[in-house]
């Protein structure tokens, strides 16, 4: 073949590849920007309590009952679900020396029933205890055995870290495989041995989705021995009977004062809430809901420990009547704390949820 006929032929060649070329250029080029645009899409999860104006649970909501609302717009709603679903749930057990006797005793009675009775079979568990320092005691399990022996196996000693030990356990409890997270805090003192500021606890928190609920024993109330329970600083509520758990009043009831947020200046690491403990050790009801209420928990503080096995029943049948409510942010991924708020189209219905989310 003569020179001229092999550059005719590749001249052909090359017309007919071209056109292929530039589109295979074009989807490489196309397929970055698609990419991009997916991994943008942040579903942010909302869990919802709804109570009436006597804080028991309003069973019955649809999607179009609730209004979610980021940085005061409204948003559309996504996802959405009433029905129980599993928990990965994080148990954290005050084990300090103040614990020793009739407290510890009572606890692991109130957590066994939990465990056993009030949660449901496809939940996973983990527990931590804590003195002077956290220890997990039993990683993620769905054997209750397992979770139990290692509560019995505690023993009350030392000081209390409960910082130290809820920047570990939200994490852990983030990790879990079911849809639902949960984190329960159980202790009868104030923090004296953490070296976690609460303005880096807030941090953590408001970037999980785990709901924090914090059980503080406040025994030098108790003059009278008999059984009482406060919910969030309110008024004494009755003891439920064991076999239908009714939850204490809802939060923000009863002259319920909330916390200040870690962006007031109140929450500065200068300010009282916001050292890593105390020197005293009586439950501080105030430094538990700041660690619980932008999570969309709560805290309880009770008098006795024989109202132990009602507040977890409590919780228990909070977390299987809640709602949970999907929805797509519009907020770049920018590090920063977007505030969130659901409202529902029900007259006396008051709904506790997490505050808000930092979009990583």
């Amino acid at each position: 073949m003569t020179r001229a006929g092999a550059a005719a032929m590749l001249a052909v060649a090359l017309a007919a590849t071209t056109p292929a070329l530039q589109a295979r250029d074009r989807q490489q080029t196309a397929a970055p920007q698609g990419f991009a645009f997916h991994t943008a899409v942040q579903l942010i999860a909302v869990t919802a309590t709804v109570t009436d104006a006597n804080g028991r649970f309003v069973p019955g909501l649809r999607a179009e009952d609730f209004t979610v609302y980021e940085d005061g717009k409204p948003q559309q709603v996504s996802q959405f679900d009433a029905a129980r679903v599993p928990v990965s749930l994080g148990i954290a057990i005050d084990t300090s020396g103040s614990m020793l006797g009739e407290k510890i005793q009572a606890a692991e009675d109130a957590l066994n029933r939990f465990l056993f009775k009030l949660l449901g079979p496809d939940d996973e568990v983990f527990l931590y205890r804590f003195d002077s320092h956290p220890e997990l005691v039993q990683g993620w399990t769905t054997d209750r055995q397992a979770v139990s022996r290692a509560l019995g196996s505690v023993r009350p000693n030392g000081g209390t870290a409960i910082y130290d030990t809820v920047a570990q356990a939200v994490p852990l409890a983030q990790s879990g495989t079911r849809r639902k997270k949960a984190l329960v805090i159980l202790s009868d003192g104030n923090d004296t041995s953490s070296h976690t500021h609460l303005d880096d606890l807030h941090q953590i928190i408001r970037e999980s989705e785990v709901l924090v609920y914090a059980i503080g024993i406040d025994a030098s109330g108790d003059t009278s021995g008999k059984s009482s329970r406060s919910q969030n600083g309110g008024a004494s509520a009755p003891q439920p009977p064991s076999h239908q758990p009714v939850p204490s009043p809802f939060p923000g009831k009863a002259g319920f004062q909330a916390p200040p947020s870690s962006s007031s200046p109140s929450a500065s690491s200068g300010s009282p809430a916001a050292k890593s403990h105390s020197t005293t050790d009586r439950v501080n009801p105030e430094a538990l809901r700041a660690i619980t209420d932008d999570s969309g928990g709560r805290t309880e503080v009770i008098v006795s420990s024989r109202d132990l096995d009602p507040a977890t029943a409590g919780i228990a049948a909070e977390l299987s009547q809640q709602y949970f409510i999907g929805y797509i942010s519009p907020a770049p991924k920018d590090g920063h704390w977007h505030s969130i708020e659901v409202q529902v189209r029900r007259s006396n219905c008051t709904v506790r949820a997490r505050k808000g989310f930092i979009a990583n």
